[in-house]
């Protein structure tokens, strides 16, 4: 059920999480009624990019920045073909979008897409009771349909939704057809992408390097990567559990026996983790925003990065450990909580990070990734 957001905004709606607490604001998007998990984003830019990052199916987005929708939407700006998030909560959207680019409304673009969201509500309470009590399951319920319902009941509704722990959800996001997107110039290498939830700006940072990227559906096997004659493997982002993600592991595992060079991001760190033999676990509240601090220990340096993970690896920070695949250690940590963001091997070409290097949206500081992925395949070439 949708109506228009004129008339949206004088619409009541009520945001209820698993534990009971409730918050009751103005319809914003679509009105009707939707679930996810609440979880929120620290980033003040970049929302159309959060919107559109498959990594956030199946997640209600609470933005901490008060002012939300200042530069509308555009069609230039998305990561994918479509809006993700399962709904969207803000404090005080805007009213006029002004930029020279946008070419409609936010909240438009949010009833256009069928995405219910609420405004008008106190995000800085409702974030620091996700930090408190963690991420957890939550509905927003707006319109005629709910506005005689009582908060009883419609918590029951969101204590049977399913929970993120043991959600297998790559699949649902990825491509369901190989797709290929050209080298920019001169092509200098082939990698093959596995999609386990890309973003439309990873295989564009490697295309301006120079390669052509194929990518994959998240159900690809090795047969189908090396079918592609690859220089390089590439495993993406992506939502959802990655102790469900069995069939992405031992896809890794027969790429890492073959000694390819290969890069993971985000999801694709989790899947490097466990086929190392490292286990995962879910964050408190994980982290999402565009201006995490995080170490590179090879180098030293320390990186403001973009990122969107509920769940990290188990590996150890002191110590390299022995593998499988040789030994392996802790690349990356983030400067906030000491959790890994980044794996690499000492033994063989293969490295990941738990963050987002592309820079959609978010600083560039990262960038420097994708050149030592071109690095190792030129080693692995030469």
């Amino acid at each position: 059920m949708t109506t228009s957001t004129r008339g949206a905004a004088k619409t009541p709606a009520v945001l209820v999480l698993e534990d009971g607490r409730i918050f009751r604001g103005r319809a914003y998007g679509a009105v009707g009624e939707t679930f996810g998990e609440a979880v929120f984003s620290t980033g003040m830019t970049g929302y159309q990019e959060t919107l559109t990052d498959p990594s956030y199916h199946r997640q209600v987005v609470v933005m901490t920045a008060p002012h939300v929708g200042n530069t509308g939407v555009n069609d230039e700006d998305p990561e994918s073909g479509r809006i993700w998030v399962s709904g969207y909560v803000v404090r005080d959207p805007a009213r006029v979008s002004s930029n020279w680019r946008a070419q409609r409304s936010l909240d438009e673009e949010l009833e256009r897409q069928g995405v219910v969201g609420i405004s008008g509500i106190d995000t800085r309470a409702l974030t620091r009771h996700l930090r408190e009590r963690g991420a957890m399951r939550v509905g927003i319920f707006s319109g005629e349909a709910w506005s005689g319902v009582r908060d009883e009941a419609l918590l029951a509704k969101v204590q049977e939704q399913p929970q993120m722990k043991g959600a297998n959800l790559s699949a649902e996001v990825a491509t369901k057809e190989t797709y290929v997107v050209p080298a920019i110039g001169t092509k200098k290498f082939t990698v093959a992408a596995v999609d386990l939830g890309i973003k439309g700006m990873t295989p564009h940072r490697m295309a301006e390097r120079g390669i052509e990227v194929h990518v994959l559906p998240a159900t690809a096997t090795a047969e189908d990567i090396y079918a592609v004659n690859p220089d390089g493997v590439f495993f993406s982002n992506g939502p959802g559990d990655p102790a469900t993600a069995d069939g992405p592991v031992a896809v890794m595992q027969a790429v890492l026996e073959r000694k390819t060079p290969l890069f993971g991001i985000c999801f694709g760190n989790q899947i490097l983790g466990r086929a190392l033999g490292f286990g995962t676990y879910k964050l408190k509240y994980g982290h999402r925003g565009i201006n995490q601090p995080v170490q590179d220990r090879t180098t030293g340096k320390v990186e403001v990065t973009a990122h969107n993970h509920g769940f990290a690896v188990d590996a150890p920070l002191d110590k390299v450990s022995d593998t499988p695949f040789g030994r392996a250690e802790v690349s990356h940590v983030c400067l906030n909580d000491q959790v890994v963001e980044g794996l690499q091997l000492l033994d063989q070409p293969a490295f990941s990070v738990q963050y987002h290097p592309e820079a959609a949206a978010g600083p560039h500081d990262a960038a420097y990734l994708f050149d030592r992925f071109v690095s190792l395949m030129e080693a692995e070439r030469a």
